[in-house]
């Protein structure tokens, strides 16, 4: 199971006293030292939330596609999240080059500055990674990872940039990155997604790999600043009880149509909750149908 010492690492981080809220936050100090991992937690859930262990085309993304998500804790806005496609040519083949890129925004950034970016060489053809960075900057933290996948062999190399050290690995079969996993859910058939289906998945997470696994329990119609729109309410089973309440601490609810696009992550915090909320699209493949 996940630690949230890796889900600190991986879906981790932020949250300080500020003084304006400082008699709300001040009797909690020794536990705010915890929600410094808030905003990488919410930041990183897009990173992390999603995968399976089959190969299928990514044919239902476009390029130039732009996803832009609001973070909140509680009241207050923390942060902002994207990510972004490019179709490209990597070693020959057709790869969408997304780029994810969170920030901590406002007072929070004051307190603790969030800088991480994510990018992921996905294979069109075959939904895998080919090539995946890891470059984030989160207070005091640093990390830099790249990951060269050889799928064919079923190995990788991990490069640590900042010290300058690799090392290789042995993977197992259809293993993905925290962005990849993201993509690979949405390029799934909605037959795959029958409410009490649950799906299997191994992510990559720095130096090793994980397993999760997700469960769709209902279709919801979902309120967003575009409107409501028909939702996949799906259940993402993260391995650690010390940020989330339970193993079903996080949901997420994606369009259930085409797109899949994600368009509310709600993760239930042993102090409150977080909540990632789509807060502009645009290129997407298929209308997305939105009523008043």
């Amino acid at each position: 199971m996940l630690s949230i010492d890796y889900l600190c690492d991986i879906c981790q981080h932020l949250f300080l006293k500020i003084i304006i809220f400082g008699k709300i936050f001040g009797k909690h100090f020794a536990r705010f030292k915890k929600l410094k991992l808030i905003m990488k937690t919410l930041i990183h859930l897009f990173f992390l939330t999603i995968s399976v262990t089959m190969f299928a085309q990514l044919d239902n993304i476009k390029n130039g596609e732009k996803l832009s998500y609001r973070i909140h804790y509680g009241f207050l806005n923390a942060g902002t999240a994207t990510l972004t496609s490019t179709q490209i040519t990597y070693k020959g083949k057709p790869h969408y080059r997304v780029t994810g890129v969170g920030k901590s925004t406002g007072a929070v950034r004051a307190f603790f500055k969030v800088d991480d970016v994510y990018e992921s060489y996905i294979n069109i053809a075959t939904g895998l990674p080919s090539y995946y960075v890891r470059n984030v900057s989160e207070g005091g933290y640093r990390r830099h990872f790249e990951t060269e996948f050889n799928h064919d062999n079923q190995s990788l190399t991990l490069t640590n940039k900042l010290d300058k050290t690799s090392k290789n690995f042995k993977t197992m079969k259809g293993i993905q990155d925290m962005i990849s996993s993201f993509y690979y859910l949405r390029s799934m058939d909605n037959s795959n997604f029958k409410i009490g289906s649950t799906h299997k998945m191994n992510v990559w997470i720095d130096d090793e790999s994980y397993p999760f696994m997700l469960k769709v329990v209902g279709v919801e119609n979902k309120s967003t600043k575009f409107g409501k729109i028909s939702c996949l309410k799906i259940v993402p089973y993260v391995m650690s009880g010390r940020i989330f309440k339970s193993q079903e601490g996080v949901t997420m609810w994606v369009t259930n149509d085409a797109n899949h696009v994600p368009v509310e992550i709600k993760a239930e915090l042993l102090v409150g909750s977080l909540k990632a909320s789509l807060d502009d699209f645009s290129n997407v493949k298929y209308p997305m149908s939105f009523s008043k």
